[in-house]
């Protein structure tokens, strides 16, 4: 059943279709992969926070924590690259996973590529629930690491955005899911963590399940040379017959991308530097805003300041409930908005928000690391971080992954979203690694460091990053050729200029 009716104003031939109820359901489905994430996210600073766990892996930290080893800096308390290592194998193995995923979304399609991912997380989940020593638990974090340009690909141009941000909110969803759990757990006097490691089997039965009744791209599909399937996909998402300009388009695109034999190498070629360096940059600032950290190390993050442990819980239940509230924002704003206004209010806000949490750390606990917060400064503590949280929740979180899904050719989508990944993945694998021992020895200017960096990265966008709201993927090039810096890289023959637009957003 249609959910409404639009014609799509910013490309090739305007494309006429429907915002039907079966591209919305397939793409909430596909999104549910976020759930998955999101409850890994999540689940791990709870239980590096829970006394026991703690006492049967990782005892020094323990002693540290409850200060039986005579070390009073808060700054240290958790400060181990074992217990880190165990938080921050899941991006480790997403890296390596990444660099085969191109070659398998292009051999079997997007949604093989997730049901396989969703069987790899069940096992790990089973491993970590089950694990008896920290081999166990790492090697369960390694098996635990296509979504978005699924629903980049299913999604009309209209509503694209909104969609690909419903894998950005089941991630949100995941991480308060994870939180609501730990919370729960850490009431258990024995083996609480075993439940909160083991319930991420729930998140990856739902996306293996359900990846199992998702059909596959238009584009997939031509791809892999079933073009009359694809045509009938066509018409099924876009709820009309009237589907053959943008099918022709779609195999245009695929014309030329079969053309390219070697997708890394030209990749690298000059009428893609935009998008590599897009592609690059957009997933490293993603990771240097410090979000992760925030959200992964809550509990811990909350105990260092001084938070009670069931306070702890209780504030990263909190922060996490606002991040599922400010996502929908993003949802609500982003096809409205579009992509760069939502970039930039939210990095002046982060930038504020940090500002504001390092100077009242310092204030309370100077270099020393000696304080405490009093009612009153741990409110306004938990106040700035929700604002943080808020303000990355409608801007880097979900367009960090939103924008580098829809920059694409067709040729190099699939080695462009790999690099995303990769890029992405690995910079939350050195910082998820480093946070705590940085905590350590940078103290309070750590929110300075994360600060001056999202300074960075808001300019950048400024000056760099094009508005890409309302265009069809496979007319994107005419947004780079309009731009006043990236123009020069773009042939004037290059796919999809054969179409000007009427107008472009910058």
């Amino acid at each position: 059943m249609a959910g409404g009716g639009f014609v799509s104003q910013g490309g090739a031939g305007n494309f006429e279709g429907k915002v039907t109820g079966f591209v919305i359901m397939t793409c909430l489905v596909a999104a549910s992969g976020g759930l998955l994430f999101g409850y890994d996210i999540g689940i791990s600073g709870g239980v590096t926070s829970m006394d026991e766990f703690l006492q049967k892996f990782f005892p020094e930290v323990y002693k540290k924590e409850k200060n039986l080893s005579g070390n009073t800096s808060n700054y240290c308390k958790f400060d181990s690259a074992v217990l880190t290592l165990f938080t921050s194998s899941l991006y480790l193995a997403a890296l390596v996973a990444s660099f085969f995923a191109s070659a398998t979304t292009k051999a079997l399609g997007r949604k093989a590529s997730m049901v396989i991912g969703g069987l790899v997380f069940l096992i790990g989940a089973i491993i970590n629930g089950a694990a008896m020593n920290v081999a166990m638990l790492i090697i369960g974090r390694l098996l635990l690491g296509a979504v978005p340009v699924y629903l980049s690909e299913m999604a009309p141009a209209k509503i694209r955005g909104a969609l690909n941000i419903g894998f950005q909110m089941a991630v949100t969803i995941g991480i308060f899911g994870a939180n609501m759990v730990n919370y729960a757990t850490s009431k258990m006097q024995h083996n609480g963590w075993r439940f909160s490691l083991g319930g991420a089997v729930v998140p990856a039965i739902i996306m293996t399940v359900g990846s199992l009744f998702l059909p596959d791209t238009p584009n997939s599909l031509i791809e892999r040379g079933k073009k009359d399937e694809a045509r009938q996909m066509l018409k099924k998402i876009r709820g009309t017959e009237n589907v053959d300009e943008e099918y022709n388009d779609l195999v245009a695109a695929s014309e030329a991308s079969n053309q390219v034999q070697q997708p890394w190498k030209d990749i690298l070629d000059r009428k893609h530097r935009p998008h590599l360096v897009i592609v690059s940059l957009i997933p490293f600032f993603q990771q240097l805003t410090g979000i992760n950290v925030i959200m992964f190390y809550a509990p811990v993050l909350f105990k260092t300041l001084g938070f009670g442990d069931e306070a702890s819980l209780v504030s990263a239940v909190v922060s996490g409930l606002v991040n599922v509230f400010a996502t929908v924002v993003s949802i609500i704003s982003v096809d409205r908005f579009g992509r760069r206004a939502l970039f930039l209010e939210g990095g002046i806000q982060m930038i504020l928000s940090q500002l504001g949490v390092g100077i009242l750390i310092a204030k309370v606990f100077g270099v020393s690391g000696e304080g405490t917060f009093s009612k009153t400064q741990g409110d306004i503590a938990l106040f700035l971080i929700c604002v943080y949280v808020a303000a990355f929740a409608w801007s880097w979180g979900p367009l960090g992954w939103l924008v580098p899904s829809e920059i694409f050719p067709l040729e190099i989508r699939s080695a462009g979203q790999s690099i995303n990944v990769s890029v992405n993945m690995f910079f939350t694998f050195i910082i998820g690694q480093l946070f705590l021992t940085m905590l350590c020895h940078l103290k309070f200017g750590l929110f300075f460091f994360f600060g001056g960096f999202v300074i960075l990265m808001t300019l950048f966008v400024y000056f760099f990053l094009p508005e890409t709201k309302n265009v069809p993927i496979e007319e994107m090039n005419r947004v780079w050729k309009a731009h006043w810096f990236w123009g020069k890289y773009i042939p004037d023959d290059a796919v999809g200029l054969g179409h000007q637009p009427k107008s472009i957003e910058f």
